[in-house]
């Protein structure tokens, strides 16, 4: 989880690095398998709202055909995370407003049932402290696209304490959602980094055992969070808005 990987834009291409994952295909080649990779692509942040996504260029970059890329297409487009603008094409989806408030609400029944439900500790923190590492190096490197990646990490991991592939499923498309949001904040310094000593004092809670602590911690955290990134994305909005009807 530590490996630096590019930015969109980066490769030139348009296709986010995507033949980088070409071997994660193999033999048996799936539109789900597709979704799978462009959904981690999009909560990784190399595909931001608005772009418009090649099938010629991603079709080659991942060895597949257009059929099977148009599937993966419409399981993204079924998730919320792709929109198909007719005589267009497919673009990555631009939240609402209403749509990061939802997001939120879907966190916090989540994310808190998770750690209200686990059992005796210890916890297999492993993948946790990584995501946890991960944020406070690229804060020391003034990265704060890849705190955001680390920050959404952390929350996954968390979330696949419980054991359960239904709930991983369910958080891998709504994080990628929240990534979404996420890419039109102009301040993503001040958006994430007072999350990062939040992030470590749940860990530390989880490592010492003390879930209730952990999961008042992670509410207060998921409330502070949806307060903040409503108010920052309503303003713009709004302001671009204002700029349309100028």
């Amino acid at each position: 989880m530590g490996t630096t990987k590019p930015v969109h834009g980066e490769d030139g291409d348009g296709t986010g690095g995507l033949a980088d994952d070409r071997g994660l295909l193999g033999r048996t080649s799936t539109a789900e398998r597709v979704a799978d990779i462009l959904r981690s692509r999009i909560a990784d942040g190399y595909f931001p709202p608005g772009d418009r996504l090649s099938e010629d260029g991603i079709g080659k970059a991942l060895g597949i055909s257009r059929n099977t890329l148009r599937e993966a297409f419409r399981l993204l487009t079924h998730e919320r995370l792709l929109v198909h603008e007719l005589n267009r094409g497919v673009f990555v989806r631009k939240l609402a407003v209403q749509d990061v408030e939802d997001i939120y609400r879907t966190r916090q029944l989540v994310e808190c049932a998770v750690v209200q439900g686990l059992g005796e500790p210890p916890y297999r923190l492993t993948g946790l402290e990584e995501a946890v590492g991960d944020g406070e190096r690229s804060a020391r490197d003034s990265d704060w696209k890849g705190v955001s990646t680390a920050n959404i990490h952390f929350h996954r991991e968390l979330v696949a304490l419980a054991g359960s592939a239904r709930t991983d499923e369910l958080m891998r498309s709504v994080l990628a959602e929240l990534r979404l949001a996420f890419h039109v904040v102009d301040d993503p310094r001040g958006l994430h980094q007072p999350y990062l000593v939040r992030n470590r004092a749940i860990l530390d809670a989880l490592r010492a055992g003390e879930r209730t602590t952990a999961e008042r911690l992670l509410a207060d955290y998921l409330d502070d969070s949806r307060s903040q990134l409503v108010r920052a994305y309503a303003g713009l909005v709004a302001g671009r808005r204002e700029a349309d009807g100028a």
